[in-house]
């Protein structure tokens, strides 16, 4: 497995891989509708274009044998008083999970956080993706708030912020 930069190039990569995990990833946690309407908000390739240029995400692909099968993405930003690195995507194709994937990815972007100055790394799950909980609880992650966060339309995400030191 290697793990590359995507780049404005991979927007339609990143759009056709989350149209491939969300819908199975949240099946059983929020309603279609809901599902549909995240995924024209946050990963239309016009969304991940704004989330690339103007919030400054670093995109990257996870591929196994040349065969893209996973993304992530982070930022930095800075708090008080330290760096703190925002893990806002980490997803791989339900078929490739428990597979080490997901780890080699999530192990990748803290090395990068690591070399852009991070203290810590932080991310939003939902409070019912029992799954992902116990991907990062794994990964010496904690929970140090509960969010609800109004993304319009009527629907919430119900998340748990979790943060790691590093």
């Amino acid at each position: 497995m290697q793990v590359r930069r995507a780049g404005l190039d991979d927007i339609l990569l990143v759009h056709q891989l989350a149209h491939q995990i969300w819908p199975q990833a949240y099946a059983s946690i929020l309603c279609p509708q809901q599902i549909n309407y995240m995924l024209a908000q946050m990963y239309s390739q016009p969304a991940i274009e704004h989330q690339i240029q103007n919030l400054q995400h670093q995109f990257y692909i996870i591929l196994l044998y040349g065969n893209p099968i996973g993304f992530a993405s982070f930022s930095m930003q800075n708090q008080l008083n330290h760096k703190l690195a925002k893990l806002h995507k980490l997803y791989v194709l339900p078929q490739q999970q428990h597979k080490g994937a997901g780890r080699l990815l999530l192990n990748f972007i803290i090395e990068e956080a690591k070399k852009s100055g991070a203290g810590f790394i932080e991310l939003n799950v939902n409070r019912h993706n029992q799954s992902a909980l116990n991907f990062y609880f794994k990964n010496d992650f904690i929970t140090i708030k509960e969010e609800d966060i109004d993304i319009g339309s009527g629907y919430f995400m119900n998340d748990y912020v979790m943060q790691k030191k590093l």
